[in-house]
């Protein structure tokens, strides 16, 4: 019994250490709290800026436009948090939610009632149709190893994927 507790306690302890360390990207922030704005244009497969400066504890408005011709996303993670995220992308295309230029907002609502990875209401995320806009307010404590990146199946493979420095 006491080899058990021993065991759990320690397996406990790492899977926080592991956790803490791959999951430092920040919070929601608030508009009272914005810093800066930051304008961000999404185009097929890049985004310009292609990088990000950014102050440890700043908290920024994006103001996020897709002028490409297909869906994008601007997604804020670390590469681990972007591939759990790809199946889920793929899961909308699989579904008949997520097309090469456009959303079915209605069916989205529909699956995500069954299965709320299908909602895609993150908020450190926004998708977008061509020529849509949105913001996200996103507060950058306790980050490390962000990026920015598109999770619609393929575009980060062919890298659209935007560094992000935090200083």
């Amino acid at each position: 019994m006491k080899i058990i507790k021993i065991i759990t306690t320690l397996l406990l302890l790492s899977s926080f250490a592991y956790a803490d360390k791959n999951m430092k990207i920040g919070s929601k922030g608030n508009l009272s709290d914005v810093n800066r704005v930051v304008k961000v244009i999404m185009y097929d497969n890049y985004y310009e800026p292609s990088s990000f400066n950014i102050k440890a504890g700043e908290t920024i408005k994006f103001e996020v436009v897709n002028a490409g011709e297909l869906v994008h996303e601007f997604n804020i993670a670390n590469k681990m948090m972007h591939m759990k995220h790809q199946p889920e992308m793929e899961k909308m295309v699989e579904n008949e939610i997520l097309f090469a230029d456009s959303i079915d907002k209605d069916k989205m609502k529909k699956m995500a009632k069954m299965d709320k990875s299908m909602s895609h209401s993150h908020s450190n995320s926004v998708l977008l149709e061509p020529k849509q806009k949105g913001d996200i307010i996103w507060k950058f404590d306790d980050v490390a190893n962000i990026e920015i990146a598109c999770n619609v199946p393929g575009h980060y493979q062919v890298g659209m994927i935007a560094k992000v420095d935090i200083n």
